[in-house]
């Protein structure tokens, strides 16, 4: 195990936040630990696309999986990331039209339709 830079743990925290499915899963695991199953039905993906993309947020270091008995809780790696989806959620952002990034999901249609934030369902 080694200690990140700063650039790459923010690479890493871009990349868990940049699909909406693993954006659901920290935003769930933000009001506290849960299994598996019980993630996948609040977020309505299947469990393997689910362990999927569990997997590519625990190689980001962002949630760890603590065994419990014959199943695994998953909860977020440090109590602090909590703190910071919420900040990040507060914030306000001015976007351009036109989104130059090259995220397929992020696309003027989709700007010009999301005049508000909506919440994802605790």
């Amino acid at each position: 195990m080694r200690i990140l830079s700063p650039v790459e743990v923010m690479s890493r925290f871009g990349k868990a936040l940049a699909d909406p499915t693993r954006a659901a899963v920290l935003l769930q695991l933000q009001q506290g630990p849960a299994v598996p199953s019980e993630l996948a039905a609040r977020i309505g993906v299947s469990r393997q696309i689910l362990s999927n993309h569990l997997a590519c947020l625990r190689d980001c270091g962002l949630v760890v999986g603590v065994p419990i008995g014959r199943n695994v809780r998953y909860e977020l790696s440090d109590p602090k990331l909590a703190h910071a989806l919420e900040d990040l959620l507060g914030t306000i952002l001015t976007v351009e039209a036109v989104c130059r990034c090259g995220t397929p999901e992020c696309t003027a249609e989709d700007l010009a339709d999301d005049a508000t934030v909506q919440e994802v369902p605790a």
